[in-house]
């Protein structure tokens, strides 16, 4: 019997693991799918070409993969299986229709939660514990067709987004490995999305890493490991100048249990600001003390910068403490 045909649609590490995975079981490939690459972007993940030259196979970057050129080279190819991963855009009816025996799509969540853009950013924005992987059948309406299987992964409190993104390229990887023969085999379950049960998000803007001060400590954590680089990462203004806060630590409010000591003086160190600013009374406060810099926020945590930047490069948080441990500064 001859092997099953494949056209793969992929981008990103995600694209290339998964792509990987087929050839390593054996499919036949005809043809590879991408885009080529946005110089305006920062390229942190593998490349789908470089992999597909690498392997012999044949790569094609249109513009519009639902043109009328690009369907009639899907259906020269004869596919038994169309597969998209991570391929930055959807396919339409008369492409899914060229796939003899199905064409699914790996999508980075647990389904039918967070179906749409940046599903990993979107689930640590709103703090979740756990994401994952999602294998399933494409219909023209983004990532609701039925699912074959999915893998979760942990998503610890310090976790940022391509910490979480490399953990999720694993658990994609395991799904196509684990589901491969039962989708060969025409044996592979099949269970239908409950929609209603999840959500649909949209794609995010550099503007939108910008922080909102009156926010708990624990979301502006969030905030800024869901956009941490390589994506554009959150910003605030400091004494008049752009920081992007790239790491956040969040520590127990005063008083409370965990509070270390030297936290704890921290607290104290911030003085009338910081209890205005857990009053509500006031702005959120960035202080320094012993060479650290932390923020009281309005909720009565501190948090603490860990990394930050300017134009000029990374920031010098033990002089910056310095000189806010003389002047606090105001947060809006």
């Amino acid at each position: 019997m001859s092997a099953a045909r494949a056209v793969v649609f992929a981008y990103h590490d995600v694209g290339v693991r998964c792509l990987r995975t087929l050839a390593c079981a054996g499919l036949e490939i005809p043809l590879v799918i991408t885009v080529r690459d946005d110089p305006a972007e920062t390229q942190w993940f593998a490349s789908v070409a470089r992999t597909a030259g690498e392997l012999g196979l044949e790569v094609t970057f249109p513009a519009d993969a639902n043109a009328p050129g690009t369907v009639a080279a899907v259906a020269a190819a004869r596919p038994d299986f169309i597969f998209s991963f991570y391929y930055r855009s959807l396919l339409k009816a008369p492409l899914l229709a060229l796939a003899r025996r199905g064409a699914l799509n790996m999508h980075g969540s647990l389904l039918p939660k967070y179906r749409g853009r940046a599903p990993v950013n979107w689930a640590i924005l709103r703090g979740e514990t756990q994401t994952g992987a999602t294998l399933h059948y494409m219909l023209e309406q983004a990532d609701a067709g039925d699912i074959v299987d999915q893998l979760a992964v942990p998503i610890l409190a310090d976790d940022d987004a391509r910490e979480v993104s490399n953990k999720v390229t694993v658990a994609a990887e395991i799904i196509l490995a684990r589901s491969l023969p039962a989708l060969l085999a025409g044996t592979q379950a099949r269970v239908k999305q409950n929609l209603e049960a999840g959500q649909y998000c949209g794609r995010r803007r550099p503007e939108d890493g910008r922080i909102d001060w009156t926010r708990p400590a624990r979301q502006i954590h969030n905030l800024v490991r869901a956009v941490a680089p390589p994506f554009p990462g959150a910003f605030t203004n400091v004494a008049g100048k752009r920081w992007r806060i790239d790491r956040t630590r969040v520590i127990a409010g005063p008083g409370t249990p965990g509070l270390r000591t030297a936290e704890a003086g921290a607290a104290d160190a911030a003085g009338e600001p910081f209890r205005q600013a857990v009053a509500g009374a006031g702005p959120a406060t960035l202080f320094g003390l012993r060479g650290r810099c932390y923020v009281a926020c309005r909720d009565g945590a501190l948090l603490e910068i860990l990394a930050a930047a300017t134009d000029a490069g990374c920031v010098d948080l033990p002089a910056a403490a310095l000189e806010l441990q003389r002047q606090p500064a105001r947060l809006d």
